[in-house]
């Protein structure tokens, strides 16, 4: 897909939303107001926490989120965090009253955060602007930093960092600096050319969401979502955030137990937590496999993921469940796809990943409300389903037509992906899959393989573990090739184009 296809999607995107804005209820309500409510869900938890076949697991909490957002205090990582690159950190960031707020990164060599490299500790204000009309449920905000300073742990980290910094950013200093000594590499009277060398922006929080998950025994855990990090290094320092990393938890109400949020809040520049060393669970992928969260992606999407793996005959199927709201309540459409894998090598980018390459090989689409099926009627024959055979509730097979062009599905198509399992720290196991190109692009070649994940899976113990056979069967396994984490893509597209579409159904009508 072209740059400039995939910007003319976003631009309808943006109509689209504008066109709800101006259409919502007939009130007089502003755009760029910030409402002081609080928005409350007590959502089909089994669609946000875990799917339907995951009944036995689900967790009946209540969400609420406050607009604006209530940010004071100290918010944790909860794990070692993955960035696009590899980067491996924890984060811990304090916001007071003041609106002035203190950050500490702390960078390691290694994937378990084992190894400290350096730490960076970030002074600043923040700002908040107004309710985000591209990310439904976020706050935008502005920062300033008035500082950042660096402390090096090793002469490793201390080497690679001065062969990466420019000699203006450091000159002699750098040489002369030991483990645990702070070195200034931005004030207000400098440029910012120094933290550009390091890849380093706080863009992230230009886009603010607060989660509470009020819980059965009365108790309650917080959760600080900030926006998420370019894919592309290159663009990350100016890039401006439609979806959200994975999130932070307050420090006085988090997950119990959480061995991580402790040692992370203890943490200081000179004193980087090292983490305990991660229980080890082999690659098993048998089984169903469901969002933990409702999930946000760049471009405004709200998503569930559910996908099951047959080992055995190396068949997989995804369902993405597409919704309107951050909570993951209103359903929009969800696609299904299905095909086979490959396991391969072990990473040599992140330890205890395992890269794979998985093959799409058939889609079905199940359109939610009139105006979508309506539109899919109105392709022409032979390029997207039966033509005129489009109904709300009932899905439509897209691969008698290779795929759709009107939503930009083609088949069959093949990823290159990264999976990791882990167990949590109630020894439940875990399923990380390839964080999704930012760009949209698919990584459809080996060089564009991820380096880092999307939000954690769950395994659903009494799910059902064999993909379904109407999509499963027909196909030899060793034809195997493409990403489960690829239909991502073609969700978004799918998104994309119908949001596109669909605002100039409404402005017909």
């Amino acid at each position: 897909m072209s740059k400039g296809h995939f910007s003319h999607l976003l631009r309808g995107v943006w109509m689209l939303w504008m066109c709800k804005a101006v259409g919502v209820d007939g009130t007089d309500s502003k755009l760029w107001e910030v409402p002081t409510a609080s928005f409350t869900s007590s959502a089909n938890l089994s669609a946000s926490r875990w799917e339907q076949n995951c009944q036995s697991g689900h967790r009946q909490e209540r969400i609420t989120a406050d607009t604006p957002p209530r940010l004071d205090g100290t918010w944790v990582s909860t794990r070692c965090e993955v960035r696009p690159g590899p980067e491996f950190l924890t984060r811990s960031y304090t916001f007071h009253s003041s609106r002035h707020f203190q950050a500490l990164q702390h960078y390691y060599k290694d994937s378990g955060c084992q190894e400290p490299a350096y730490s960076l500790m970030i002074r600043g204000k923040l700002r908040l602007r107004q309710a985000s009309w591209i990310t439904r449920g976020a706050t935008e905000a502005e920062h300033h930093l008035s500082e950042v300073s660096v402390v090096v742990h090793s002469p490793a980290a201390k080497q690679r960092l001065a062969s990466v910094l420019p000699s203006a950013c450091v000159g002699l200093t750098l040489g002369r600096v030991v483990p645990g000594e702070p070195l200034e590499l931005y004030n207000t009277r400098a440029g910012r050319g120094c933290l550009q060398a390091l890849g380093f922006s706080m863009m992230e929080m230009g886009l603010i969401r607060v989660e509470t998950q009020h819980q059965s025994h009365g108790g309650k855990v917080q959760e600080l979502l900030l926006g998420d990090v370019h894919t592309d290094w290159t663009q990350r320092t100016q890039y401006r955030p439609t979806g959200y990393q994975q999130p932070l938890q307050n420090a006085r109400h988090h997950t119990h137990p959480c061995p991580v949020c402790a040692l992370v809040y203890r943490s200081s520049e000179q004193r980087p937590p090292v983490l305990p060393r991660s229980t080890a669970a082999p690659l098993s992928l048998t089984g169903s496999w469901v969002s933990g969260r409702c999930e946000t992606r760049p471009n405004i999407l709200f998503v569930t993921r559910d996908f099951t793996f047959d080992p055995e005959q190396h068949a997989w199927q995804g369902v993405y469940r597409h919704y309107s709201d951050p909570v993951c309540s209103q359903p929009t459409f969800t696609l299904r796809a299905s095909g086979h894998y490959a396991q391969g090598n072990p990473s040599a980018k992140v330890s205890g990943a395992t890269e794979f390459v998985f093959k799409v090989a058939r889609v079905g689409v199940t359109a939610l409300d009139g105006p979508t099926a309506a539109l899919l009627n109105g392709t022409r024959p032979g390029k997207c389903g039966r033509a005129g055979g489009w109904r709300v509730g009932v899905e439509q097979d897209l691969t008698p037509t290779d795929g759709c062009s009107l939503l930009g599905i083609k088949l069959p198509h093949k990823e290159y992906e990264l999976f990791k399992t882990e167990l949590d720290d109630r020894n439940q196991p875990l399923l990380f899959i390839g964080e999704r190109p930012t760009d949209g692009y698919s990584p459809d070649r080996p060089q564009r393989r991820p380096t880092s994940f999307q939000a954690p899976m769950g395994l659903c113990r009494g799910g059902d573990a064999q993909p379904s056979r109407r999509f499963a069967s027909g196909y030899n396994s060793k034809q195997v090739q493409l990403a489960a984490g690829g239909t991502q893509r073609l969700a978004q597209l799918v998104s994309l184009v119908l949001g596109s579409v669909l605002c100039s159904w409404v402005w017909v009508l």
